[in-house]
């Protein structure tokens, strides 16, 4: 709860001239409104005397002018600013969002994130603007109307204000239950926008396996139990409103009653009445609104607190508060007893290895030896649970992680790509890249030839996650965008797999030539591909069983060496 109210109360402060303007015209447009009903008992009171009628009448006119003028400033000021919040709370969640550690999206799901930024983001609107702006403006209304009415005649403004505390009563409890629904409808709808999310990504693998009705009949389920909550929130709603709006019709006859027999006895003016009953009339709205604003203050605040636990989420990879520059990089790599454990025994165990500057080291092993944490720990996407990773003998954990990873061109094992132009893609991380550099790198990760044959060429939209382009083009596009970057370090993590030999070749020829002097880390299951690498290390069960060159390992007889007899005997066999 005081989480949401610092959250709130940092983003009004930022707006706090526009909500100091808005609220003069808000407590203008109230004074205007309220001084009317007593224009009208002047008007009543004085119906026989023709001037001062015209009088009065002109006042009401001059004031019903001033309540509009004001009230129209009024919504666009509070309004605009809360639209303004919403676009500040936006960008600063998705600013948070890409910071976080991969680790936080391995346990949170994405329809999850997706709902929160978008429902519940509209409801903190609603809150901040409408809610705010009607909560006082209805109690401003309310404390203007009892405080006239009570110096007309404190007794009739006695039985005006006597549903106030069953109000305030029933705002309590209805208001704690509203709250509590509308959080479970929220994660109810936080559960169909990941179904929905996952069954999109997974189309492809709905259709292969014939499951389209048991999704449709999952997704049902859902639907229908979303609905099942929204229908237990609108009983309440349902509830609420028909109670107030009967305290309040109670309320009129009572002061219909009550103000009549004044009137009769002579203590009170019929103007007067006529002004009591405009009084009540204009209670009305307040008395009402104040369920609504309830319900948006509820709905606002649970929204926020679901925003809360995001932004309070803290990303396990930062920079450290003392952080060691690296200078002019050379690509000096050592890992240093390094342990990864992610709880279900290590994944890498008291690894010691040194890559020095400008050579390139290749990783073998089988699926699950730790090859891909290994290279992972280099751009600090996570850190190891013991020992330490040096990049020119300084531990990476000292550096900025924005600055360390500006130093490595990394192509991950799984290639994303985004839903734009291929040159887009290709150009990603390099703001400026001219076509001619586009190209180029293209040209060195064997692309080039396929781009031509595309009817847009560089221009080409890939679709989400490169639906439009093979398995082997994805890879290349992938080791395109690395190269662009003209890295002091390269990372091609199993990046040529999907690729024919041939292809493969003709790339790491010309990676051979682009990447001369600097460093290189190879992963692979092909001999083809780690061969010509200055150093190959075997990886088994997250440690170092074989390490030599290709010549050296062969001879051992090891793991790498029956590797590259089997592997040989299939080209054979292609061959034939």
């Amino acid at each position: 709860m005081w989480e949401s109210l610092h959250t709130v109360r940092k983003y009004l402060w930022r707006y706090r001239r526009g909500m100091a303007l808005g609220g003069l015209c808000l407590v203008m447009k109230d004074l205007a409104q309220a001084l009317q009903p007593l224009m009208i008992r002047g008007a009543v009171d004085s119906f026989r005397s023709g001037s001062a009628f015209v009088r009065f009448a002109g006042y009401l006119v001059g004031l019903a002018l001033l309540k509009g003028i004001f009230q129209y400033w009024m919504r666009v000021i509070l309004i605009g600013i809360s639209r303004d919040i919403e676009f500040d709370l936006r960008n600063d969640l998705f600013a948070h969002l890409i910071r976080l550690s991969p680790e936080y999206y391995a346990r949170t799901r994405t329809g999850d994130i997706m709902a929160r930024a978008t429902n519940d983001l509209n409801a903190v609107r609603m809150m901040l603007g409408p809610g705010v702006m009607y909560w006082f403006e209805t109690s401003l209304t309310f404390i203007l109307a009892i405080a006239i009415m009570t110096r007309v005649d404190w007794r009739l403004a006695i039985f005006a204000v006597m549903p106030a505390p069953a109000v305030s009563l029933a705002v309590i409890l209805f208001g704690r239950v509203i709250h509590d629904r509308f959080e479970n409808i929220q994660a109810m709808f936080s559960d169909i926008s990941s179904r929905v999310q996952e069954n999109l990504s997974g189309v492809r693998m709905i259709r292969a396996f014939v499951q389209e009705k048991a999704e449709m009949r999952r997704f049902e389920e859902l639907n229908r139990a979303y609905i099942a909550q929204n229908l237990r929130l609108v009983r309440v709603q349902g509830l609420f409103q028909p109670l107030l709006e009967a305290l309040i019709g109670v309320t009129f006859l009572v002061v219909l009653w009550v103000g009549g027999q004044q009137v009769l006895a002579g203590r009170i003016s019929v103007g007067s009445f006529v002004m009591f009953n405009t009084y009540m009339g204009m209670l009305v709205w307040p008395m009402i609104a104040l369920g609504w604003v309830v319900n948006l203050m509820q709905r606002g605040s649970a929204s926020l607190q679901r925003i809360n636990d995001i932004l309070h989420e803290q990303p396990s990879i930062a920079a450290p508060p003392d952080a060691v520059s690296l200078g002019a990089v050379r690509g000096d790599i050592e890992f240093r007893e390094v342990t990864v454990d992610y709880g279900s025994g290590p994944a890498l165990n008291g690894i010691d290895l040194r890559i020095p500057a400008g050579t390139t080291l290749a990783v073998v092993g089988h699926t699950g030896s730790g090859k891909s944490t290994l290279v992972n720990l280099l751009p600090r996407l996570f850190d190891p649970t013991s020992g330490a990773v040096l990049l020119d003998g300084i531990d990476v954990r000292r550096v900025d992680p924005a600055e360390l990873r500006r130093q490595i061109g990394f192509v991950p094992q799984e290639t994303f790509l985004f839903s734009a132009t291929i040159a887009g893609n290709i150009a990603f991380g390099v703001e400026g890249a001219t076509p001619e550099q586009i190209r180029r790198a293209a040209e060195m990760a064997g692309l080039a030839s396929d781009i031509e044959g595309f009817p847009m060429g560089f221009d080409t939209q890939v679709g989400e996650r490169g639906i439009t382009l093979s398995g082997g083009q994805k890879q290349r596009t992938a080791i395109a965008r690395a190269l662009l970057r003209e890295p002091r370090i390269l990372i091609l993590d199993d990046a040529l797999s999907a690729v024919d030999t041939l292809t493969e070749e003709r790339i790491l020829t010309h990676l051979a030539d682009m990447m001369r002097g600097r460093t290189v880390i190879l992963i692979s299951h092909r001999v083809s591909t780690v061969r010509q690498a200055d150093a190959i290390v075997v990886l088994e069960r997250g440690e170092i069983v074989e390490r030599g060159t290709h010549e050296e390992l062969v001879a051992a007889g090891g793991y790498y060496a029956a590797l590259s007899q089997k592997q040989m005997l299939e080209e054979e066999l292609e061959s034939i």
